[in-house]
């Protein structure tokens, strides 16, 4: 069954400031990669320069067919120093919303993709009880330049935002930054959960009495199964990892699912990935089909708000082994669609082959950079969902799910 799509149904890809903008010096993240001791592998450097070929970013994308496109204003840059706003910042980022729109593509704006300022971090980030206080003056500042967008994402993947502070906690900042960047990650910080809650609430709030765009925010989803016997352990797993976040988008205009591979719930908790010829090149299993089981689980769990895939992807090195899974994910996001779940669009990750928090290896862009002269390569899988966003059809599903 290929269920009909609405007319305004959203087709892109997206992107993050610190992954793509380069030179995002006055960030956390990027004391992080530049301090006397680095503590990730690689740095991000220059990015990929879409702070100044964001033009050409756009083009591609809309000159593929795409419809929409989701990238983040960075505060860090807007607000460089407590309560000093930038109104050149604001002016670039408002440059990038006309120039979307001028493309003929939906902005998607996020405001929190994961880096804050330096001086944020330095006040405890997620952890500091005033961080509501410090997101929301953040958040008024960038109202004025939102006056024709639709979509606001407040807070990209909360929950792996509380697990960082959580790992934080825990272990001094290096090896906390070497977990994350390694996927040894422990649970979400319930505290740094609480005050993330609260201060997409507030941020709502603001946007909602201010603009009328429609606000929502985007959960990292694990697709979890449960092994035989384990659906006890598979209830806790999505009470620690999902199912706070996504409650708390219940009265949202819209919830980003994000999933890119599926995890087993055993026993002792969620499984490792094991070592697979077929893993991709992040370590995580090929599964295709967890994109129709993120849909399903949010959907449950907001109690039916309105979902927007805001990311799904694969990294590789293949672009065919691209469409192949980026096809099946289609199918299966089809099959959620015909059973009654609303779902708005499907933003891809990424637009363009990023820095991944650390590393460089992880290709998952529809259009290669080469990093000594940023020259841009679409790669056939950016055409070819470039017309699947052109007759606005998902791909008919064909294939059986993978076992869980």
């Amino acid at each position: 069954m290929n269920p009909t799509l609405p007319a305004e149904f959203l087709w892109g890809a997206a992107t993050s400031p610190h992954q793509t903008e380069g030179n995002n010096i006055a960030s956390d993240w990027w004391a992080l990669e530049n301090g006397e001791h680095p503590v990730v592998p690689e740095r991000s450097g220059d990015g990929v320069d879409s702070y100044h070929r964001y033009p050409e970013d756009m083009a591609l994308l809309a000159g593929a067919g795409l419809n929409a496109y989701r990238f983040g204003v960075e505060w860090a840059r807007i607000e460089p120093e407590p309560g000093r706003i930038s109104r050149a910042a604001l002016a670039h980022y408002r440059r990038m919303i006309d120039t979307a729109l001028e493309s003929g593509l939906t902005p998607v704006l996020t405001l929190h993709h994961f880096t804050g300022p330096r001086w944020f971090a330095e006040l405890g980030g997620w952890t500091n009880p005033h961080a509501v206080g410090h997101f929301a003056r953040y958040v008024t500042s960038v109202v004025p330049i939102l006056g024709d967008v639709r979509w606001v994402c407040t807070i990209n993947e909360p929950n792996m935002v509380a697990t960082m502070a959580g790992a934080q906690r825990a272990v001094p900042d290096a090896e906390a930054v070497r977990a994350f960047t390694s996927g040894a990650l422990p649970d979400p910080d319930p505290e740094a959960a609480r005050i993330l809650i609260e201060s997409h609430h507030i941020a709502t709030e603001i946007l909602k009495s201010e603009t009328d765009a429609a606000v929502g925010w985007s959960v990292a989803q694990q697709a979890f199964v449960a092994a035989p016997g384990c659906e006890t352990q598979l209830t806790e797993a999505n009470r620690l990892w999902e199912d706070p976040y996504l409650e708390a988008a219940r009265d949202d205009d819209f919830v980003g699912t994000q999933a890119y591979t599926s995890r087993l719930v055993g026993p002792d908790g969620p499984i490792p990935h094991a070592e697979d010829p077929d893993n991709t090149l992040t370590g995580w299993a090929y599964r295709p089909d967890a994109l129709g089981l993120a849909i399903r689980h949010a959907w449950q769990v907001t109690d039916g708000t309105p979902i927007l895939v805001t990311e799904n992807g694969i990294a590789t090195g293949d672009d065919t082994r691209r469409i192949a899974y980026t096809g099946e994910a289609l199918e299966h996001l089809g099959r959620a669609v015909a059973e009654g779940i609303d779902v708005r669009g499907y933003l891809h990750w990424s637009a363009l082959d990023n820095y991944e928090w650390g590393h460089w290896r992880p290709t998952f862009g529809l259009i290669g950079v080469d990093r000594a002269t940023f020259a841009r390569s679409p790669k056939p899988s950016l055409a070819w969902l470039g017309s699947i966003a052109r007759a606005n059809a998902l791909p008919t599903a064909h294939r059986e799910a993978q076992p869980c």
